[in-house]
């Protein structure tokens, strides 16, 4: 697809989105529904109609290599994605249960299950931050380091002495005689067998016999395969029976994906030509148009000053810089209007510091009127149930902002001379002729307030005020002192740089390198039957689609996304059960590669020797966690969490914990303390 053909798409999915906020989004004022399963449709349409938009986003943001409409379509892309996360959890709070089976509106809709497939979005992977290919390239050499290590630490043999040599052969000449024993008797128990099988007159096959019997049954086998081969491969080619669908990667699938790798490209071209011309273009403000900004931004104060000694004779307070400074004074407001604003900040800090006294009695009587009006309310939900009502979304503001932003700033744009899609200069003007206003404008401050007391002077010593000079300039405030919160943990690494807790968390095994597999590979179906077994009253298991689904929802797109992370309802920890075998690490492993994150791995048997007693532990949990916060995005992984809570080993667990992990207790007892940690962590 070209540039032009991406631009359509784009307003397209304007236009779809102005639809859905427009005829599906519930308004505010919109009376509660009553009827339960009313809104649960309501809010399965919903989301499935934002996640086609949002797929389509997705692959209008990839390729797209204009750099302001791409960060334009990334806020966009990301408050869509969030969006949808928030009504999963609308969707899972009214049906009190994680999956919802979509297949009757599949049927409704006309579309197959890979069109509500939830996919991660596309610049997860291509759009990595360089911090990320730092942390591989370390993590890849400390392994490799470490291999060679223990490599030539296998390799080095120690020398050994005559009675060790002499120990191992009469080993081996023992384990070599007691051999030649077993097949002895082996032979002998064969042969009482048999002659015990001619006295009773059983048959008794010779070897040429057996032989003979074995090569026929496998011939037999062999010619049963080739004949179900060869009546495969004819139904195959009358058209019977469908063949091998292998994924074949035609020409033209390879261009186009060489295509999209060009324009991803291209796009970072065209991004360091902006970053370059962000600073260029803000210098070159600077220079031809700051110093008729800064006199037009002190012709504008003065003018203020008169007004307001004229209006009532006396000239007015500048405002601090915390309230804005001089910006404060143009918001379409008169003079009278600023002065008074001024006056009653200053009136209302006085009260300020007067109410303190009396917040004791305040406090006590909105308790006693807080509890007395909780009663009623309870009364009253006990009374009737409103029914449901959607919660206000957080990224409805974001999403608002960037229609109107392409409806005012994109969509009548003239774009017949910017072929190549670069850059807007004009845009980046008038954003940046803003910055350097607000730069001008301190600086313009500065020497207005200088004025400003030096004017005050004047007018005092017209008056006749002697040895009252103009006002000082206010002290500096005080930095309020911070409310007593939590006391912080000390620094237990302080003098340690975070590259070097890293390193150390990897050569202890600690931080692991996941192996190459993507959601994608943990191959599962769509639930066809969800619904219909609901409407028997059977709540169906959920499939490894399902599954998929929700460990996207609720952990890869929070991770990968700072908009979602922050605004949308935040799941800090995910639990997965299963028997062995059915891919608990391998979901872990692919969440790690979709968004780049950093593994920890804190299971029982990986921490067995390694940060022993309290201090080691203590010292364990703050590196893992000072890490984790500085390198994000990142998972911890705490396999077999269960056993971390037995207070007795059961003895089917007994002989294989002390084979293969030496210990229980010794596993057990610094998970336990990391297990509560990690608690308090997430809580």
């Amino acid at each position: 697809m070209s540039s032009v053909l991406y631009n359509k798409e784009w307003d397209k999915l304007i236009g779809d989105l102005h639809e859905v906020k427009l005829n599906y989004e519930p308004s505010p004022d919109a009376p509660p529904i009553a009827d339960a399963r009313l809104a649960i449709d309501s809010l399965s349409s919903l989301f499935i109609r934002y996640l086609q938009i949002y797929k389509k986003l997705d692959s209008c943001y990839d390729q797209i290599v204009h750099p302001q409409k791409s960060r334009s379509l990334r806020i966009l892309l990301d408050s869509v994605m969030g969006r949808i996360v928030e009504l999963k959890h609308e969707m899972s709070d009214l049906e009190k249960t994680e999956f919802k089976p979509f297949d009757d509106i599949l049927q409704d809709l006309k579309i197959t299950p890979d069109d509500v497939a939830i996919s991660v979005p596309r610049y997860y992977t291509h759009g990595r931050s360089e911090s990320y290919t730092v942390r591989q390239k370390v993590l890849h050499q400390m392994i490799e380091q470490m291999d060679s290590e223990s490599k030539k630490s296998g390799s080095e043999k120690p020398k050994m002495n005559l009675d060790e040599a002499t120990k191992i052969l009469q080993m081996h000449e023992r384990a070599r005689q007691g051999r030649l024993r077993a097949k002895f008797m082996w032979e002998l128990s064969m042969e009482e067998e048999r002659k015990r099988k001619i006295s009773k007159g059983l048959k008794v096959l010779s070897e040429s016999d057996a032989a003979t019997m074995v090569q026929k049954k496998w011939r037999g086998y062999i010619a049963r395969q080739k004949t179900k081969k060869a009546r495969s491969e004819e139904l195959t080619f009358i058209g019977m029976r469908p063949g091998e669908t292998k994924p074949v990667e035609t020409d033209e699938l390879k261009k186009a994906k060489d295509t999209e790798d060009i324009r991803r490209e291209r796009l970072k071209k065209h991004e360091d030509d902006y970053q370059r011309a962000l600073v260029d273009i803000k210098q070159d403000l600077y220079v031809s148009k700051g110093p008729a900004i800064k006199e037009e931004l002190a012709d504008q104060i003065r003018q203020w000053f008169i007004e307001c000694r004229d209006n009532s004779g006396k000239f007015p307070d500048y405002p601090d810089d915390e309230d804005g400074g001089s910006a404060k004074l143009f918001v379409n407001k008169t003079p009278e209007e600023i002065e008074a604003e001024i006056k009653a900040k200053e009136e209302a800090k006085e009260a300020k510091g007067k109410k303190g006294k009396k917040g004791g009695k305040d406090k006590k009587e909105k308790k006693a009127k807080k509890g007395k009006g909780k009663k009623g309310k309870d009364k009253g939900a006990a009374e009737e149930d409103p029914g449901w009502k959607m919660k206000p979304s957080k990224f409805s503001e974001n999403t608002d902002e960037k229609l109107t932003e392409y409806d005012t700033k994109w969509k009548f744009r003239d774009e017949s001379h910017n072929i190549s899609q670069r850059h807007d200069e004009e845009i980046i003007k008038e954003e940046k002729i803003l910055e350097v206003e607000s730069e001008l404008r301190k600086e313009v401050d500065v020497i207005m307030r200088e004025e400003l007391e030096n004017l005050k002077a004047a007018l005092d010593k017209d008056k006749g005020k002697k040895g009252k000079k103009g006002k000082k300039g206010k002290k500096g405030k005080k930095g309020k002192k911070g409310k007593k919160g939590k006391k912080k943990g000390k620094d237990l690494t302080a003098d340690r740089t975070p590259e070097s807790l890293y390193q150390e968390l990897i050569k202890q095994g600690i931080i692991k390198r996941p192996e190459k597999v993507m959601l994608n590979d943990y191959l599962g179906e769509f639930s066809y039957l969800g619904t219909t077994l609901r409407s028997l009253q059977k709540e169906g298991q959920p499939s490894t689609w399902d599954i998929k689904q929700m460990l996207t929802l609720y952990g890869v797109l929070p991770l990968g996304s700072e908009i979602v992370h922050e605004n949308s309802p935040l799941v800090k920890s995910i639990l997965l059960t299963g028997p062995p075998g059915c891919g608990k690490k391998l979901l872990v492993q692919a969440m790690a590669n979709e968004v780049g994150a950093n593994l920890f791995d804190l299971t029982p048997e990986n921490l067995v020797g390694k940060y022993p007693g309290k201090s080691g532990l203590k010292m364990l949990i703050h590196m893992v966690w000072k890490v984790a916060e500085i390198f994000q995005p990142s998972i911890i992984h705490i396999g077999n969490a269960e056993k971390t809570f037995y207070k007795k080993v059961p003895k089917a667990e007994k002989p294989l914990l002390e084979s293969e992990f030496c210990s229980l207790e010794r596993a057990a007892r610094p998970s336990r303390l990391i297990m509560k940690s990690f608690l308090q962590s997430v809580r």
